[in-house]
């Protein structure tokens, strides 16, 4: 790269919203200097606003380990000083600015997007791995294809077209390419190729193997938790964890930019990051970008840092699911995916760590130390977002993002709050009973019709949890920890009914649109257990009334 420009600290390039709903963009200085009077990240996709807030807190950890709110040099050592130092924080309702602005300015360098040594996220003068056009960088477009050759997979209804797809601004570059190294799929080839000795080439092998795949970029493998605020100031602050799951300080804070010379090996395997910094500039890709003029015109592309993610509890923004272990061997935790077909409130076992307390994700566990050293109240409602990039078999390409968010008291993360767990847990059982059954009803009314398959059985499955949705939602956020025993029964018995309703409402409808076939039935015979079943609407319908008065009756 020849020549410096376009330095992320000055020039503006962080797409954030303000109150009155515009978006505008600044630059990574005015990102934390001015977080208070932003509502919340507003780039492109959700996938990149989380890449973002991974940066910011970078740097925010950083700054606040080495320094206090006044700027003083006061490095944290022990758990209490950590406390003490996020409670001064939060309760100057602002970042301070001089603290920040002396710590950017001293690493001002390291900040340039073109520099030709250290360009920011990148390797300088990357001369082998996999060519991309910049369509693939766009991750609205993610098409995929090599330079000069038409796309291999043409995005249907992309927000660009011809020409335009193969350009990017510079400040379009620089959020794309920090999601780029968090979400980035595993296409990219490797260059590093296993060598053999010469009686393999000869006798055994015609091709030299290749080395390890690339794999997904870090943020790729996660089950995605953030914690969110009433702005930008707030979301951060909610997610700058100062100690670890043990409660203990974290090791020294050493972002990517402060490595005396970056990485350039390809699949570097490292050991788990023991600092929020490190750990949130994982350079997961070695990446140049290339460009001609003021557009960015392609990129370059090297499998980068990975280490072992079995209880990587460095990382504070995942779900976590338990591998039982095997002959007496300790049980581990790996990061939980997302599904995008369920409902975020279908995860709350996960969110609140049902069974084991390991499995708690950091911010989670973040947000009950803060609540019991009074730092926020416990009727403070907790929100939270989930965030998912969704891959094809192969992991070679991006298919989807999505993203939902959950909200309720703080308290619930409690002891005081544990009764009310146990009972939504119970409740969320419950929906996943009534969805079976509504499954059930569907599957009777095909089979009654002359049907064979399952189709309007999952179809009403479907239905059921969407229309449950937002009243489930009202009800978990309307649960106050502080409730005596008869608003508790009070305001399940409010919410089973609401349930019952919307279950027998979606039943009825079912019933209504089958036809004259459905209600005579028919009879079929299973050869294998020589049994006949008669199956008609008047019965499913029966069978499904009585089993769901059952289940909200006796639970």
């Amino acid at each position: 790269m020849e020549g410096k420009a376009f330095n992320l600290l000055d020039e503006p390039w962080i797409r954030v919203m303000l109150p009155d709903c515009t978006v505008r963009e600044v630059s990574l200085t005015q990102a934390l200097t001015q977080a208070h009077t932003f509502t919340a990240l507003a780039g492109e996709m959700p996938t990149q606003d989380v890449a973002v807030l991974r940066l910011l807190l970078a740097v925010l950890h950083t700054v606040f380990e080495r320094v206090d709110e006044t700027g003083q040099n006061h490095p944290i050592h022990e758990a209490d000083e950590a406390l003490e130092r996020w409670h001064a924080l939060w309760q100057g309702k602002q970042f301070p600015e001089e603290p920040i602005r002396a710590y950017l300015d001293a690493w001002h360098e390291r900040f340039y997007l073109f520099h030709p040594q250290r360009p920011f996220y990148q390797v300088n003068a990357l001369d082998r791995g996999t060519a991309y056009r910049t369509s693939k960088l766009n991750g609205a477009i993610s098409e995929s294809g090599k330079p000069n050759e038409p796309p291999q997979k043409p995005r249907l209804f992309a927000n660009r077209a011809g020409s335009e797809k193969d350009k990017l601004s510079y400040p379009e570059a620089a959020r794309w390419l920090v999601s780029l190294i968090a979400f980035d799929d595993a296409s990219g080839k490797p260059s590093v190729r296993k060598k053999h000795s010469k009686h393999e080439m000869n006798t055994q092998v015609s091709e030299p193997e290749k080395g390890p795949s690339i794999g997904l970029g870090w943020l790729g493998k996660l089950g995605l938790i953030v914690a969110q605020g009433e702005n930008l100031f707030e979301t951060l602050m909610l997610n700058l964890v100062m100690l670890n799951h043990k409660s203990e300080c974290w090791g020294k804070n050493v972002p990517t930019w402060e490595l005396p010379q970056p990485r350039t090996q390809e699949r570097c395997l490292i050991s788990i990051p023991d600092n929020q910094a490190q750990l949130l500039t994982l350079q997961s890709r070695r990446v140049q970008l290339l460009r001609e003029g003021n557009q960015i015109v392609g990129y370059r592309l090297l499998g980068g840092d990975y280490f072992d993610e079995s209880n990587a509890f460095s990382e504070q923004m995942t779900l976590w699911m338990i591998v039982k272990g095997k002959d007496s061997r300790p049980n581990i935790f790996l990061p939980k995916r997302h599904d995008a077909s369920r409902k975020i409130w279908r995860e709350f076992s996960s969110i609140v760590a049902e069974k084991d307390e390991h499995a708690l994700p950091g911010i989670v566990r973040w947000q009950r130390v803060l609540q019991s050293e009074e730092f926020i109240p416990s009727h403070r409602l907790a929100r939270f977002q989930i965030i998912s990039a969704q891959y094809d078999s192969k992991n070679c390409s991006m298919t989807d993002t999505f993203s939902d968010a959950l909200g309720f008291h703080l308290g619930l993360l409690t002891d005081a709050g544990k009764t009310w767990v146990d009972q939504i847990l119970t409740e969320i059982r419950i929906v996943d009973e009534l969805a079976q059954r509504a499954w059930i009803l569907g599957a009777h009314i095909e089979q009654a019709a002359g049907g064979g398959g399952d189709a309007l059985g999952n179809q009403m499955k479907e239905q059921l949890y969407d229309r449950i949705d937002i009243p489930f939602r009202r009800f978990l956020a309307s649960v106050d920890p502080a409730d005596n025993d008869g608003q508790r029964r009070d305001r399940l018995d409010k919410w089973r009914q609401e349930a019952r309703g919307i279950t027998l409402a979606l039943g009825r409808e079912a019933a209504h649109q089958a036809g004259q076939a459905a209600f005579v039935g028919r009879t079929i015979e299973n050869r294998k257990k020589k049994e006949k079943h008669h199956y008609s609407l008047p019965e499913a319908y029966n069978q499904f009334l009585s089993q769901v008065n059952k289940l909200l009756r006796d639970t």
